[in-house]
């Protein structure tokens, strides 16, 4: 029993701890009109000439994207995963042999690619 009870509290404070990332990942949304790297979560994204890219090595071709754009979709797609799922999800960049990179975001719930980036 007492087992079972720490495993409940450690699962809470993880939980917890998830929901505070993910706000704070949304406050810096908001905070700027810089948006934040999704994928190192330290540097600001670029949007230019057609692309996303980061100090990290993300790049990723785009068609018409703005940060504002960006920014929304983001928040969007985070606030969306917030209201079914309390783990704090990660982005990676992904591509396949043919395809053009694609951010995709996931947690160990659910995977989804962002249309649009």
């Amino acid at each position: 029993v007492i087992t079972e009870q720490l495993v409940i509290e450690e699962y809470e404070r993880s939980l917890q701890f998830d929901e505070e990332c993910l706000n704070a990942m949304l406050d810096g949304l908001d905070a700027s009109d810089k948006v934040i790297c999704p994928v190192c979560k330290k540097n600001n994204l670029t949007v230019r000439n057609h692309s996303v890219f980061c100090q990290c090595g993300l790049y990723i071709s785009t068609q018409g994207m703005t940060e504002e754009k960006l920014r929304a979709l983001l928040e969007h797609t985070l606030t969306e995963h917030s209201h079914r799922c309390f783990h704090s999800p990660e982005f990676t960049v992904t591509s396949g042999m043919e395809e053009e990179a694609s951010l995709l975001m996931s947690c160990p719930v659910s995977v989804k690619f962002l249309e649009g980036i």
